[in-house]
C-alpha cells in the first residue's frame, strides 16, 4: 500500500547539507518503493505545509539540532502525525554524548553488560568562560586517569563537527573553544585507540537487532567531518573484516558478536525504536561506546544503508516496513 509521505530535511543546523543529501535519497527510495513523496524543509511554512498536506506519515533525514533533540518529534506529536524513529524523550537523551555512561549504568542495575564508554567529563561554556574553569585544564587528567591524548567534542551534534584529538594541556583550551562554536557544551573524554566500527540497529525493545558492524579506516588523518563527505580519504568495509578482530576467525566472529550485543544493548538501555546507529570503538579487549545516532544518515556515504546491504536488506524494504510500524504505533 502506497502512503503519502512527507519527508523532513535541511533544517538550520551544521548538518544541513548532510540531511539534504539524506532526504533526496530517502525521497528517491520511498518513491521507487510507490509512496507519494512531500519534500519538505524546516522553514517557517513547515507546519502550515503539513496541516494543508495532511500526510500519512512522516520520515525525518533532519540531522542536528531539530532533528535529534527531539523538537521535530514533539512537533509531529501535536500534529498528530505518525513518524519513524525515537520518541521524544529517547532522542533528548542521546542528543547529548555525556549520557551514555548514566543511561547503561542505570539500565542494567549493576549487573556487568557488554559495552563500555570511554571515561570523560562534561564542561560548559560557562564554566569556561565565565567561572575560571579555564584556569583549572589542569585537573582534567585527575579525572581521566588514562591522560593524553584526549578527545574534545560537542556534547551535542554530529557528524565529528568541533571534534579534537588533543596531545597536551597547553592545546586544550584551543580545542574547547573548538567544539564551544558547535555547542554550549564539551566533552572531554580518553582517546581510544582500535577499530572504527559503525552498527546499526532496527527494531524495538526485545525484538530489536543489530545489522552487520561497518568498519571505518580513514585512509589518512582523523574519520571527521572532511573525510565524511570525500569517499577517497576512507575504505568502508561492510561487514567488519574479521582479521581486524582476531587472526584466529572463530574469534573474530565471537568479538563481532560481542561488539553487536553491546550495539543492541545501548540501542535497548535508551529504549530506542525503528533504527539508530551505534559508534564504537573495539580497543582489542572491549567495545567502547562513543555515540548513538537516533536518526542516521542516508547518503550514499552513510554508514547505515551500507549495513543494511551487508546484512542482505534492501534499503526500500527497510524503509517500507518503518513506515508500517510508524502507522501502526498511531
Amino acid at each position: 500500500m502506497g502512503y503519502t509521505v512527507a519527508v523532513l530535511m535541511g533544517g538550520t543546523s551544521h548538518e544541513r547539507e548532510f540531511s539534504l543529501e539524506s532526504g533526496r535519497r530517502v525521497c528517491t527510495t520511498l518513491t521507487e518503493a510507490g509512496h507519494t513523496v512531500l519534500p519538505l524543509d524546516t522553514t517557517p511554512d513547515l507546519v502550515d505545509a503539513l496541516r494543508k498536506e495532511r500526510p500519512d506519515v512522516a520520515y525525518s533525514a533532519l540531522h542536528g539540532k531539530v532533528g535529534e533533540d527531539g523538537t521535530i518529534q514533539a512537533l509531529m506529536d501535536l500534529l498528530d502525525i505518525p513518524l519513524v524513529g525515537c520518541p521524544v524523550s529517547v532522542c533528548r537523551r542521546a542528543w547529548n554524548k555525556s549520557t551514555i555512561h548514566e543511561t547503561l549504568r542505570r539500565w542494567r542495575g549493576g549487573q556487568p553488560g557488554d559495552a563500555d564508554w570511554p571515561t570523560g567529563l562534561c564542561l560548559s561554556e560557562a564554566a569556561f568562560k565565565d567561572m575560571g574553569a579555564a584556569n583549572a585544564l589542569d585537573l582534567v587528567t585527575e579525572r581521566i586517569p588514562a591522560g593524553y591524548p584526549l578527545a574534545v567534542k560537542p556534547a551535542c551534534g554530529g557528524s565529528a563537527m568541533g571534534v579534537s584529538k588533543v596531545d597536551c594541556v597547553e592545546d586544550l583550551p584551543k580545542a574547547l573553544l573548538k567544539a564551544f562554536s558547535f555547542d554550549s557544551e564539551a566533552v572531554i573524554e580518553e582517546w581510544v585507540d582500535g577499530v572504527e566500527l559503525a552498527v546499526g540497529v532496527l527494531g524495538e525493545g526485545e525484538s530489536a537487532y543489530a545489522l552487520p558492524p561497518v568498519e571505518i579506516v580513514p585512509t589518512e588523518g582523523l574519520y571527521d567531518t572532511e573525510a565524511r563527505m570525500e569517499d577517497e580519504r576512507v575504505d568502508y568495509f561492510a561487514p567488519v573484516r574479521p582479521e581486524s578482530l582476531s587472526a584466529d576467525e572463530t574469534s573474530a566472529q565471537a568479538i563481532r558478536s560481542e561488539i553487536e550485543r553491546a550495539a543492541l544493548e545501548v540501542y535497548q538501555a535508551y529504549g530506542c525504536r525503528d533504527l539508530a546507529r551505534v559508534d564504537i570503538i573495539w580497543d582489542g579487549g572491549t567495545a567502547r561506546v562513543l555515540e548513538i545516532d537516533t536518526s542516521p544518515g542516508m547518503t550514499p556515504l552513510s554508514l547505515f544503508p551500507m549495513a543494511c546491504q551487508a546484512a542482505g536488506l534492501d534499503l526500500k524494504d527497510v524503509l517500507d516496513e518503518l513506515l508500517e510500524q510508524a502507522i501502526t504505533r498511531r
